[in-house]
């Protein structure tokens, strides 16, 4: 079959760094789903972008769609034909309906019944004609976080379309978008490249786009720039740490990046590093550089979208914009000193937190209430319980700063500093810090008792408080990050090996909002609301390390109150899964389960077991709750799944001596007891209904 390369680019004005990757993933799966709906075959579909276009190369793209053979299923034959063969008005109908002759109608067997089939076969038609009517699609399925309309025009993009490359081979795709008549004429670098670029071939666009100084490969661009930065660290005397998201930012900021090396006055070097990192970082996009040990070196490495011409006086224009910045942070730090940090706690009563919930003065209150009930279920000692109230209390006073206001994402940060610098316990210090960890995915966990608490604390009154006002997360909106806060809660737990009752801290929380403010949810429906929603975020914790789904369904059906317990539980069931007792237990959970399981009723009364099958069975199982019973309390749960496993022998003989369904209602309820004692036996693990017994189980039902 004749092949060919296809290109699309999309020729915009810059649009923002983060738009970039997710709309070169969309334009990939948009293209491949399109060709495949229009029976267009192809090779390999690549993404290119950079902040001024979007490309589409489709490697070996068919020159012909594929033809399509329809077969319509119509009356039934001998509805379609009399005795003689003939067609009746039924035959003649279908057929004209479907636009073919009635003798080219078939028959065809569908079961036992015989149909009569219009075949009908549509021709592929050339790419070139597909493709023309598939470009404005493609364009127009692309969407955007704030996409911009321009002009008189009901288009909307990331920003607006200047120019469109279609080219199938060395042939123009012809289609109009936006005002623009699709060509092969392309824009070079912005500054770098002299007037239009002519594209003659699908082919020749990388090397078109060389020669206008665009890298327009995005691993690339990121390639040239981790090398750059690493050479130039090299040169300085120092190193860069590996920094992903600013790295995956700046490769699209550029076109065609060149990396260089500044500095800054040493005397800014006496300033907490994050009060440097964070403009250098957040603000101008720099690689802070740091010697061996970690320790900022009074340097910067920034990428420029150009060239070496001029590289001196960008050099000194991004020195002079940095300077400027972190006189800024030296003022403000010199500043807030003045004011030691705990008489600025005041100042919150006047900073409103959620206008519903009250101040960020009211949030510090119930923080320390509900760190003082923490502190308790975690028996802290007497000195650790006064450093996490204390943090409670100075926790959000850096909010009231001026290096937090001009840098937001220094508080917490700049609490931690403050409290030192007005000579608080340093544990103190630390926890006000940690009580914001983790910011994000795979972000430091607090580690420290007075921080573990004070975090938790803190996430889960911002959950309730939410919840119980009527804001919950949808499906595109979260506004307070109440996932993030809700994971915190469940890494903080899992990873520090916590045990506390998450059903607890939440009524705890809502009681600190009890009286204070006026909530549209009651208590148990806000429980209830939370516990489903954090059941949703153990299945994703579960699933990512590594836990199969029945397994994961299986232990939070059988309740995950202790969240540490209940991931020992998962990890138990899923280990005893590879055990030869396993088949033992989920057979005899089963064989109970499946008989019992409409029985509300546990309790068994001995006297009513006439018979021997059953007598065993009662008597073992008594003995096998007492080590259930010690093995959970000892956290023990593969003990206590093995031990589940010795019952599989008294309930096979059971079933095998034993009707349980008598018509003697008194021995029938016993007996469907006994049965239910034995299902639920397991609950203390999991729900064993919810596993999925491998092939070559052998399951009695």
């Amino acid at each position: 079959m004749h092949t060919q390369d296809f290109l699309l680019e999309i020729g915009m004005e810059e649009m923002p760094a983060r738009f970039l990757n997710p709309a070169l993933e969309q334009l990939k799966e948009l293209a491949a789903n399109l060709l495949r709906e229009n029976r267009l075959p192809f090779g390999e579909i690549k993404t290119y972008g950079t902040p001024r276009r979007l490309a589409l190369y489709v490697h070996n793209l068919a020159g012909m769609q594929e033809s399509l053979i329809q077969e319509v299923k119509g009356p039934a034959a001998k509805v379609a034909f009399n005795p003689a063969g003939e067609p009746t008005r039924a035959a003649l109908g279908f057929a004209k309906s479907q636009g073919v002759d009635v003798s080219q109608l078939v028959v065809k067997n569908l079961g036992p019944v015989e149909y009569v089939f219009a075949v009908k076969r549509q021709e592929g038609r050339p790419a070139t004609e597909v493709l023309a009517g598939l470009c404005p699609s493609l364009i127009a399925g692309l969407h955007f976080p704030k996409p911009m309309r321009w002009g008189s025009l009901e288009v909307r993009f990331a920003r607006p379309i200047r120019w469109l490359v279609a080219l199938y081979g060395d042939q123009v795709i012809d289609f109009s978008y936006a005002g623009l008549r699709s060509g092969r004429i392309t824009c070079g670098h912005r500054f770098l490249s002299q007037g239009l670029l002519e594209i003659p071939h699908a082919s020749k666009y990388f090397e078109v786009m060389e020669r206008g100084r665009v890298v327009v490969d995005p691993e690339r661009r990121r390639e040239m720039i981790w090398n750059q930065v690493q050479e130039l660290a090299a040169r300085a005397g120092g190193q860069v740490v590996p920094d992903e998201e600013l790295l995956t930012e700046v490769t699209n900021l550029v076109e065609y990046p060149l990396a260089l090396c500044g500095s800054f006055d040493e005397s800014f070097l006496q300033l907490p590093a994050e009060v440097l990192v964070t403009p250098m970082r957040e603000h101008q996009r720099y690689f802070p550089v740091r010697d061996s040990g970690g320790k900022l070196l009074p340097r910067f490495i920034a990428i420029s979208n150009g060239n070496e011409e001029h590289l001196d006086t960008v050099r000194a224009g991004n020195e002079k914009v940095l300077r400027a910045r972190l006189a800024d942070a030296a003022f403000f730090w010199k500043e807030d000193l003045a004011t030691p940090l705990a008489q600025r706690v005041e100042a919150l009563k006047k900073v409103v937190w959620q206008e519903s919930l009250g101040t960020v003065y009211d949030k510090v209150e119930r923080l320390i209430g509900l760190s003082r009930y923490l502190a308790r279920v975690f028996a802290a000692g007497e000195k650790e319980t006064e450093q996490v109230l204390r943090a409670a209390y100075l926790a959000k006073a850096d909010l009231v700063t001026s290096m937090v206001y001009e840098f937001p994402e220094l508080q917490g940060v700049m609490g931690r500093e403050y409290a030192l610098a007005s000579g608080e316990d340093p544990a103190v210090a630390r926890a006000i810090y940690e009580h914001y960890l983790p910011r994000f995915s795979g972000d430091e966990l607090p580690v420290s008792t007075p921080g573990r608490i004070l975090s938790l604390a803190d996430k889960m009154d911002t959950l309730v408080g939410c919840f119980a006002t009527g804001i919950e997360p949808t499906g595109s909106q979260d506004p307070y990050g109440l996932r993030r806060q809700a994971l915190g809660i469940c890494h903080i737990c899992l990873e520090g090996e916590l045990v506390l009752s998450l059903r607890g801290l939440i009524e705890q929380a809502y009681e600190q909002y009890r009286g204070r403010v006026e909530l549209k949810l009651r208590r148990e429906q806000v429980i209830s609301h939370l516990m489903d929603f954090f059941a949703q975020r153990l299945k994703g914790i579960f699933a990512d390390r590594g836990l199969s789904y029945d397994t994961v369904e299986a232990v939070l059906a059988a309740g995950f109150d202790d969240l540490t317990g209940a991931w020992q539980r998962a990890q138990a069931v899923e280990a005893f899964r590879d055990e030869p007792h396993f088949e033992a237990v989920l057979t005899a959970f089963t064989r109970a389960h499946n008989l019992s399981r409409r029985h509300g009723s546990t309790t068994v009364d001995p006297a009513v077991l006439v018979h021997p099958a059953e007598v065993a069975l009662y008597q073992k199982l008594k003995e096998v709750q007492e080590e259930v019973a010690r093995n959970l309390a000892a956290r023990d749960y593969r003990g206590a799944l093995a031990a589940m496993a010795s019952l599989r022998p008294g309930v096979d003989q059971f079933f095998d001596a034993v009707m349980v369904m008598v018509d003697d209602e008194k021995i029938r309820n016993n007996r469907l007891s006994l049965l239910k004692g034995v299902a639920t036996l397991a609950l203390g693990v999991a729900d064993l209904s919810k596993l999925v017994a491998a092939p070559g189980d052998k399951l009695y039902t």
